[in-house]
């Protein structure tokens, strides 16, 4: 009897210790259920649950296993409530929320930074105006506006000047250490034969070719900053003499003591050297601080040979020298602030003219001004208006000042798939003005366009501007009139058809004919010139390809990442 009874006490005891350290609080168990097997940890460990009584005094056998086993399940993690599972007999809550691990920032990646992230920037790349381009490889690469990270790559023009946002570009370009390289190149082999349809009067025919190579490199300085560089030569002064190109009434500059006329003067060796820093205040406003030896001050649109509207014709424009003849200055400093799409400029610079050595650096003076108001509204229109004064430009005529207007309209329109025709207007205005001289006024006019398609490009310039007797060294009875405006017209068309499509760069084999115009009541002019004279140009041009722009200023529809296209 006595055993009988102490068993029944031990199975007693052992049944109260199982049920004190089996409960869980907010389980109902309505019957014994077998003890769950342990779970990998989903979340931070969670404190052991309390034994509701202290450890039971040493109990049978039996009694001692079950505890053990108890303490196993108490170390076991609780498995997480399953929404919309109820299980008859269990009420098991919702583990209570826990707080995640605070992350450690994402890292910098160079070259990102997003209008809509701001204090969140990636420096480099910004994905509300970063431009994708496929290099001649087909590589995509992002590459960034030399004078803002806020804008688009397309948007660049000479010197400090825009494109519209949908230009095409024809470059290299390379990515090193942090470095964005772009490089531009363009070669003309040219026979030309100006006013051909009057051999005995003025105009020339000759074998010539005109170049250029422009490098642009840009790398961010911090989180704000852009450092920039430009270079760009040219082979003009060996390739197209100190005498120029033949050109029927172009003016400009000197060669042998002499005016230049009816020829396009040479470029300088080293056509461009500058720097430039920006910082960007916010992704709407920078602030950018220009110098150039040789650089182009904030004068005009950007110069014909780096404007699409130009890229096809090989001559320059009759009226350079009244709007984009300033890429060339031996001493320029430029502030600029921009806000959104609008930009105003102001320069000092070097007024003189580069001098007939096409080798030399010539002696900055800083003795000009100029200021330009730069507005892109839309991705397919660049407007510009701008104002200078020049002192002495003219090495010939050291007295001789002048105040230049300028005004332009660039514009690009999609004509299908692979095809863009590029427009630009040019309206300047030259006042002469100095010590001993009489003030004059004279005006020019400029349309262009191109279609740049697939297998052909069709392009057409047409000019209109007032020169005198004295610019094209032509007699006059009085000094009056040797400085009177006479009208002259140019109608230029031409077409170019490409013969081969590398990686190195296109080739393209061009016709171009000018039609002059002008008042036949000048005398001197018909006398010189013949009526209406003829000029025609055959040339083969060797251009750096043209990069496929697959990210530009916009946007993406569909909830797709601002300023992506696709």
């Amino acid at each position: 009897m006595k055993p009988l009874l102490l068993t029944s006490l031990g199975l007693l005891l052992g049944t109260s210790a199982i049920a004190q350290h089996t409960h869980m609080p907010g389980m109902d168990m309505s019957m014994p259920m077998p003890a769950p097997k342990p779970k990998p940890k989903p979340a931070a460990p969670r404190p052991k649950p309390k034994a509701a009584h202290p450890a039971p005094t040493p109990r049978p056998k039996p009694a001692a296993t079950a505890a053990a086993a108890d303490t196993t399940r108490a170390k076991v993690a609780p498995a997480p409530a399953m929404p919309g599972m109820d299980m008859p007999g269990m009420n098991m809550p919702a583990p209570a929320p826990t707080t995640a691990p605070a992350t450690a920032p994402a890292p910098a990646m160079p070259g990102m930074s997003d209008h809509n992230m701001q204090g969140h920037d990636m420096p480099g790349m910004n994905m509300g105006t970063a431009d994708m381009a496929a290099d001649s490889s087909g590589m995509m690469m992002e590459m960034r506006n030399s004078f803002s990270k806020n804008l688009p790559m397309t948007r660049q023009g000479s010197g400090t000047s825009w494109h519209p946002d949908s230009s095409p570009m024809y470059m290299q370009m390379y990515q090193s250490k942090g470095w964005d390289v772009m490089l531009m190149y363009s070669v003309f082999l040219r026979y030309t034969s100006q006013n051909f349809n009057h051999s005995a009067l003025r105009g020339d025919a000759n074998f010539r070719a005109n170049s250029y190579v422009m490098g642009m490199a840009n790398h961010l300085v911090g989180q704000r900053g852009l450092f920039s560089i430009q270079a760009m030569v040219t082979a003009d002064p060996l390739t197209v003499g100190g005498a120029g190109y033949p050109l029927l009434f172009q003016t400009g500059e000197s060669w042998q003591g002499e005016k230049l006329h009816d020829h396009q003067h040479p470029h300088d060796f080293v056509s461009a050297l500058a720097v430039a820093y920006t910082y960007a205040a916010s992704s709407d406003v920078d602030l950018t601080a220009y110098l150039g030896y040789p650089g182009e001050p904030a004068i005009g649109p950007p110069v014909f040979m780096h404007r699409p509207s130009a890229a096809n014709l090989p001559a320059a424009p009759l009226g350079h020298h009244w709007q984009d003849a300033t890429h060339i200055q031996f001493g320029v400093a430029t502030l600029g602030v921009r806000y959104r799409n609008a930009k105003l400029e102001g320069s000092l610079f070097t007024g003189r003219e580069p001098n007939e050595n096409r080798y030399s650096f010539d002696r900055p003076r800083f003795d000009s001004y100029s200021a330009r108001l730069s507005v892109n509204p839309s991705d397919n229109l660049a407007l510009q208006v701008s104002a200078a004064h020049l002192k002495s430009p003219e090495e010939l005529e050291p007295n001789d000042n002048v105040d230049r207007t300028s005004a332009s309209v660039l514009h690009n329109a999609n004509v299908g798939k692979e095809s863009i025709l590029s427009t630009t207007a040019v309206w300047g205005m030259n006042r002469h003005s100095g010590i001993g001289e009489e003030t004059t006024y004279s005006n020019s006019f400029l349309l262009e366009s191109n279609l740049q398609a697939r297998q052909f490009n069709l392009f057409t310039r047409l000019e209109t501007l007032q020169l005198n007797y004295d610019e094209l060294l032509l007699p006059a009875p009085t000094d009056h009139d040797a400085h009177a405006n006479r009208s002259v017209e140019a109608f230029t068309i031409g077409a170019s058809k490409y013969i081969a499509k590398t990686k190195a760069g296109w080739l393209d084999l061009g016709l171009t004919g000018t039609l002059n115009t002008y008042n036949k009541e000048n005398t001197a002019l018909l006398a010189a010139y013949g009526r209406n004279p003829l000029s025609f140009e055959v040339y083969l041009r060797f251009i750096a390809p043209r990069m496929s722009m697959h990210m530009g200023h916009g946007g993406m529809k569909h909830g797709g990442m601002p300023g992506m296209k696709m």
